[in-house]
């Protein structure tokens, strides 16, 4: 007799209809930052990186929409500032794309590294000075990112910032001793 196997479900297929909802609930928390409700899960046991079907963890959600008290509590509980989602993007390129300094520091006070790169060799300071995010670029060129590193494109934030039509950030990283200088 030969065993044949069976295809195996994936394991949200496997899940009752309650406890679906119940996840679907957690992640609505997180995206809306809901820290009040969050922390007690936490503190019960709900693990800190669970992610949605696109691999978005509770922090790449509660970060990417401004919940800086969430991103802290679940922070607070060991989430990852490096889990990555789907598309290989971290919660602070996330808040590095939406301007939101504040969040880009706590993740960066817990972590997370300034220099990461989405699959396409863009760092957060790169996203920041694409889209005008004066504030954010401030915080990460303080916090050590590299000024002249490159994408996959070979461009670096300046060049970013330019072909962006980003003029606050193209003056504010041209006014960088070395900036206009292709090392």
């Amino acid at each position: 007799m030969q065993d044949h196997p069976e295809k195996n479900p994936s394991p949200v297929s496997a899940l009752d209809p309650e406890t679906l909802s119940f996840l679907q609930d957690v992640l609505d928390l997180a995206r809306r930052g809901d820290a009040g409700r969050l922390a007690p899960l936490l503190d019960h046991g709900l693990p800190p990186n669970l992610c949605n079907q696109r691999g978005d963890s509770l922090l790449m959600l509660a970060s990417y929409h401004g919940h800086q008290n969430a991103a802290r509590v679940l922070l607070e509980h060991g989430a990852d500032p490096e889990l990555r989602n789907d598309q290989g993007q971290t919660p602070l390129l996330g808040a590095a794309f939406k301007g939101d300094v504040a969040v880009a520091d706590l993740l960066l006070a817990h972590g997370a590294d300034v220099e990461s790169a989405g699959p396409d060799g863009k760092t957060a300071l790169m996203l920041a000075a694409m889209f005008n995010r004066t504030d954010v670029v401030e915080l990460l060129l303080a916090r050590g990112a590299d000024l002249h590193a490159r994408d996959a494109r070979g461009m670096t934030a300046l060049d970013a910032a330019r072909v962006m039509g980003a003029p606050d950030t193209a003056a504010q990283l041209e006014g960088r001793p070395g900036a206009a200088v292709n090392p």
